[in-house]
């Protein structure tokens, strides 16, 4: 057995995640790939899976291949729960006279949309179980004086027992409301973007043929290839299928902030309050899609918010990855595929560099994915303006009837800034040196 030093050298370096949603389970898996010991700290009890937990993503093509490089063998089972998004379309109801046309149309999209449920507990149940720490509230951490270790406080939310665990790095995939990084930037506030977001999954795996589900079909022909954005008057929608027999959709509404209570960006809704949702439906949108908003069950308000592009996302071995490091608008379908990749940047730049090298490590991240995020965050920010009809910076919303064909092309989920982009460190080895 080896002994002292010779230990030492053999010892995996460990980092601790705090946040188990999309962005953690990617980060274990891409530190783990990387020779890394994880732990993941969640405060959820159990793993979200089969619960309504979360709605609908959709996958680019470069998460894609990298869930599937994680996923080794069992990597064809990301194709059996997503359903492939071909087409990105753009269009602009006339809620008065309820007809509809094509602003912009991109048949080589390539997408997958999954279910939050499916994909997380597809990346959790590819882990093993004992590194997860579920029912574990996260309190403090401190980093050691001489930056190479820190030690993280947790709660044990069943016993109530209050516990330390020490390890190399700090990962803190802790969402928007990341309280790791207030550590840091104490003044940081989030920014109301001036609209919320109603959201919800219809199931009709009960019924295929029902009214609801045979009228969407023939207003939306695409329906399970195409992923939808419907410009309105001052608002818009999103709706694309998903697997098992669901419709995700998503309608923005321009409002005041509204106040929540405690630590969220999803507000309770009351009945009144869905009333008065599907009153409204009917004003804005096609029969078909407002049926669809009717006969969802639980429909959820989610609060839009981002936040200026952070000046950094790394200090001494604490680091931030997925919304933690740019809470972002959904606009550009970027928030699950920024985590997935932030996690697989980071990795390779940690199996890069070795463990004795964290620092070098860590900077290298950040130079990688700190510009590409800061881009992409302020492009879904201008997508937001553009089709919720806010003013823009030239002073004038925007017109879907007098716009450009630039303009149009502009909201393409493919001229998002990066969009195709492949970090070099990602690319094999010979692919790069060649």
């Amino acid at each position: 057995k080896p002994k002292g030093r010779e230990m030492e050298a053999h010892k995996k370096p460990k980092a601790i995640i705090v946040g188990g949603s999309i962005a953690g389970v990617s980060c274990a898996h891409a530190l783990i790939a990387a020779g890394w010991d994880v732990v993941v700290l969640e405060k959820s009890s159990a793993s979200p899976t089969g619960t309504p937990a979360g709605a609908g993503l959709g996958l680019d093509p470069l998460s894609q291949q990298i869930i599937y490089s994680w996923l080794g063998p069992n990597a064809q089972q990301l194709r059996s729960l997503t359903f492939p998004l071909s087409i990105d379309q753009n269009q602009v109801t006339d809620g008065e006279k309820k007809i509809s046309w094509t602003l912009t149309r991109d048949e080589n999209f390539n997408f997958r949309a999954a279910h939050w449920a499916d994909l997380h507990g597809l990346l959790c149940k590819a882990l093993p179980a004992d590194i997860f720490f579920w029912g574990h509230l996260f309190l403090s951490f401190c980093v050691s004086d001489d930056k190479t270790s820190v030690e993280v406080t947790t709660k044990v939310l069943q016993t109530g027992e209050t516990i330390g665990i020490a390890g190399d790095l700090l990962v803190a995939a802790d969402g928007c409301l990341s309280s790791i990084r207030q550590s840091f930037l104490p003044d940081f506030k989030l920014r109301y973007s001036g609209y919320c977001a109603w959201r919800g999954v219809l199931d009709f795996s009960d019924d295929e043929n029902s009214e609801a589900i045979i009228g969407i079909r023939k207003a939306y022909p695409d329906l399970g290839k195409c992923l939808y954005f419907d410009l309105g008057c001052g608002t818009h929608s999103v709706l694309y299928e998903l697997l098992n027999k669901r419709i995700n959709w998503i309608w923005y509404i321009n409002q005041p902030e509204p106040e929540v209570k405690g630590n969220s960006v999803t507000k309770k809704v009351s009945s009144d309050m869905i009333v008065k949702m599907h009153d409204e439906t009917e004003k804005v949108w096609v029969p078909e899609l407002a049926k669809v908003i009717k006969e969802t069950k639980q429909p959820f308000l989610n609060i839009i918010y981002d936040c200026d592009p952070l000046e950094k996302i790394l200090w001494d071995n604490v680091v931030l990855i997925g919304d933690a490091a740019h809470p972002t608008t959904p606009h550009g379908l970027r928030s699950t595929n920024m985590s997935i990749l932030d996690a697989a940047v980071l990795g390779k730049c940690l199996e890069k560099w070795g463990a004795t090298c964290l620092r070098s490590a860590l900077e290298e991240y950040q130079s990688i994915r700190l510009p590409v995020t800061s881009m992409q965050v302020l492009r879904s920010r201008r997508l937001g303006r553009i089709k919720q009809g806010l003013v823009l910076p030239n002073g004038k919303p925007f017109d879907p009837k007098m716009a450009s064909l630039e303009d149009r092309e502009g909201l393409q989920q493919k001229n998002m800034p990066f969009f195709a982009d492949v970090p070099s460190v990602l690319l094999p080895r010979h692919a790069v040196d060649g």
